[in-house]
């Protein structure tokens, strides 16, 4: 009997240790560097969702990513991967609504405008339905876009004509069409080699990409358009038939790091990135100018039609006003600045 009390004793005592070491490991890709502020934010993210669950949940950070920048959001839909990030502006055609966080002269700072983002398209549920497959873990954008080129200083339009510019997609591509730029949709892991070879002049890019991308020798000389030329808006995700087999508790953890905790996440390390990237250029000699009052006037005579377009497109996903939506959006962006 006592040896039968024992074994019972033994065998609880294994399970309680089992079910102590099991662990809902997800499967997380990054089709960037470890340096750059994506991956960065990604990484603290599931280090806060591994200590926020006492090591219940963890990542397993894959070593490549699963799929090429345009094709992650499939490789997350169809189950890859459990977790990554897509830029929206990477497939053409295929987001319309997003596109409200990539206009021109929006905002200074990646985490006040990624926090506005994120609590605008919460609130309208055409945005999910954008993103139908995935389970949205938050919206967000990196910092604000300026020109930097191997050429001669930009401070007026003719300047900006004159060159081949790498741009990123999303309204960045009609802005640029609008301001009459010889412009290129190629992702931000090309810049190095188009930029070296001669086969582009400059890029469109936040401050940070100079390190990353190593452009930081390449670039000469750089604009700086106060609010942005332009942001690209991302999508954090997550497989949604993973998702769905959470158990409740897990998916309380994940909501809990999501949505507007994940969106000032990704926007601060960016913003820590972009003066980072500054302090860079300024040390290896890059020209820096601010755009003046003139040339600013250009651009937005120039790319006023983009946002009568864009309210168009947005009618047609089914934003029922999508110029108040915008309102929306800017007046969200003064609280998050403040």
């Amino acid at each position: 009997m006592r040896i039968l009390a024992c074994a019972a004793i033994a065998a609880s005592a294994a399970l309680v240790s089992l079910a102590a070491h099991a662990q809902t490991v997800l499967t997380v890709s990054s089709w960037v560097p470890s340096t750059v502020p994506l991956t960065i934010a990604q990484k603290e993210w599931c280090a806060l969702l591994e200590k926020n669950t006492a090591s219940r949940m963890r990542c397993n950070i894959l070593p490549r990513a699963v799929a090429s920048p345009a094709g992650t959001f499939d490789a997350i839909k169809s189950g890859v991967a459990d977790v990554s990030f897509a830029v929206h502006g990477y497939t053409p055609g295929r987001f319309a609504l997003t596109q409200i966080a990539e206009f021109p002269f929006l905002a200074d700072s990646a985490e006040s405008l990624s926090v506005a983002f994120n609590r605008v398209a919460a609130r309208h549920p055409q945005f999910g339905e954008e993103h139908r497959g995935v389970h949205v873990l938050a919206y967000f954008t990196d910092a604000p876009g300026m020109l930097m080129n191997t050429r001669h200083p930009v401070t007026r339009l003719e300047e900006l004509q004159g060159l081949k510019w790498r741009v990123s997609g999303g309204i960045i591509n009609e802005v640029a069409q609008a301001l009459g730029m010889n412009a290129t949709l190629k992702p931000a892991t090309d810049t190095y080699e188009l930029l070296s070879g001669g086969v582009m002049d400059g890029t469109v890019f936040p401050a940070d990409a100079v390190e990353p991308w190593k452009i930081d020798k390449l670039v000469k000389y750089a604009t700086v358009v106060p609010g942005g030329l332009y942001n690209t808006s991302f999508v954090f995700m997550m497989n949604k038939a993973r998702y769905d087999k959470l158990a409740p508790e897990e998916k309380q953890a994940v909501d809990a790091i999501s949505g507007e905790v994940a969106a000032r996440l990704f926007g601060r390390e960016w913003d820590a990135a972009d003066r980072r990237g500054m302090a860079l250029m300024q040390a290896n000699g890059v020209q820096i100018v601010e755009a003046d009052a003139g040339f600013i006037e250009d651009i937005k005579t120039h790319i006023a039609p983009v946002e009568g377009r864009w309210v168009e497109r947005a009618k047609a996903k089914g934003l029922a006003d999508p110029a108040e939506v915008l309102q929306e959006l800017r007046a969200e962006i003064a609280k998050a600045s403040r």
